[in-house]
């Protein structure tokens, strides 16, 4: 036996309960229909002439039938004459190479097979700018050099700054479409000062480069498409920030304030920016954002395939797996960190030999006044919200929730021969 694992010696697991979190949502039903009307809009679809090449901006987040959205857009582009081809839009995620940003949207199901169009993935970029306090606007060539640019971007809260614009269609704008070297610009003066970079540099390139129109959508608490708009881009600020509001009021939460333990199976680039979204856990990479509820100890047990390696966001864990971490490309994931001159994220958590390790410190460290009645929330990621784990503890609390129902029995944690966790 290991000295942890005596340490760890008599600490017991709580009793798991399956829960459904009930929020009031809307959907667009047809995506194919809602795109084609929006293109017939005065001032998107008419600024596509015959013969133009335009670039599509993607990014590398899991919006909600994204593979859907790209060639819906690639069709109604070329419907009008239009050459569209894709470009990747991430800033310096996928390793802050070309080839690993042409992967991150393979990933995510955007190939020129499933979208009908080339991907031109390059790191290249052009200066068009410079915002007031001198910083330079960098902007992808590819896209600069194109007859037209169309951003594709879902609204949400940002996981460590407020302001105007978060993640959504300025950010993509200057921080997506600045690629690594635009985003490391962007970050420059770190988090504190993000958006009214964001925002400057967002006017800079809508003003200097050859932006037509952007698709936005806002998903609802389940993440489904509840909005989806075209904008053109004398519009996009403003709308942008309307949107952020309209997010803010549709996204889900953990239906506890109060948590021992959290424990989130996987975290990855394409559920968040931070691998798991801090509004949704409660724990911050910075001072510049705060919200959602009290955790005391945080999980991790796993990476997504999607996240190639990128483990940014584990930093603000307390506990991980080995798994985890032989999952790990420290290059991905330091580049990451590096552009946007903040290393929290990819701080190492205390690494655990397997799942039930990994819980049983969580639950002896979580400074619970009862043991028998700690306060453990397990759900998939936190994207996923809608049916998610909770203790008995916890049972009493559910019950007087109107937007909770209880889905079965306490039942004990089952592991298998490895200590992993199943179902």
């Amino acid at each position: 036996m290991s000295i942890i694992q005596e340490l760890l010696k008599g600490t017991q697991l709580p009793r798991m309960v399956k829960i459904r979190q009930k929020f009031k949502v809307t959907e667009v039903s047809d995506i194919s229909e809602t795109i084609r009307q929006e293109f017939a809009k005065a001032g998107i679809g008419d600024r596509v002439k015959a013969g133009m090449r335009i670039a599509i901006a993607v990014g590398s987040r899991g919006l909600d039938k994204l593979p859907e959205l790209v060639r819906l857009t690639v069709v109604e582009i070329k419907k009008r004459g239009g050459q569209p081809f894709v470009v990747p839009a991430m800033g310096s995620h996928g390793g802050a190479t070309a080839s690993g940003q042409e992967r991150v949207l393979a990933n995510l199901g955007v190939t020129e097979e499933s979208v009908g169009c080339p991907i031109i993935s390059s790191m290249e970029v052009v200066e068009i700018g410079k915002i007031d306090n001198g910083l330079a606007v960098h902007m992808d060539k590819q896209a600069y050099e194109a007859d037209g640019i169309v951003v594709i971007n879902r609204i949400k809260p940002h996981t460590a700054y407020r302001g105007p614009c978060e993640s959504g269609l300025a950010k993509m704008l200057t921080i997506g479409l600045g690629k690594q070297k635009g985003a490391e610009t962007c970050h420059m003066y770190s988090f504190k000062h993000m958006a009214e970079h964001v925002f400057e540099m967002a006017q800079v390139k809508i003003a200097r480069s050859k932006v037509l129109f952007a698709i936005g959508t806002v998903e609802n608490a389940y993440d489904k498409i509840s909005t989806l708009v075209a904008v053109p881009a004398e519009n996009i600020m403003d709308v942008d920030q309307k949107l952020l509001f309209e997010a803010k009021a549709k996204m889900p939460r953990i239906l506890f304030d109060s948590i021992d333990v959290l424990v989130v199976d996987q975290i990855g680039k394409e559920i968040s920016g931070d691998g798991m979204d801090p509004n949704i856990t409660g724990r911050y990479p910075t001072p510049y954002a705060s919200g959602g509820p009290d955790v005391n100890k945080l999980v991790v047990l796993d990476l997504t395939k999607e996240t190639n390696g990128n483990a940014c966001g584990i930093g603000v864990g307390d506990y991980t797996t080995r798994k985890l971490f032989n999952k790990i490309d420290f290059d991905y994931t330091y580049a990451n960190c590096i552009t946007n001159t903040t290393p929290a994220p990819a701080r190492l958590p205390m690494v655990m030999a397997d799942d039930r390790e990994a819980l049983l410190a969580a639950v002896k460290t979580c400074n619970a006044r009862d043991m028998s009645k700690v306060k453990l929330v397990r759900i998939k990621d936190t994207l996923h919200l809608g049916e998610i784990l909770i203790s008995e503890a916890l049972l009493e609390e559910a019950q007087a929730n109107p937007d909770i129902e209880i889905c079965g029995d306490p039942t004990e944690m089952q592991f298998d021969d490895a200590g992993n966790l199943i179902g």
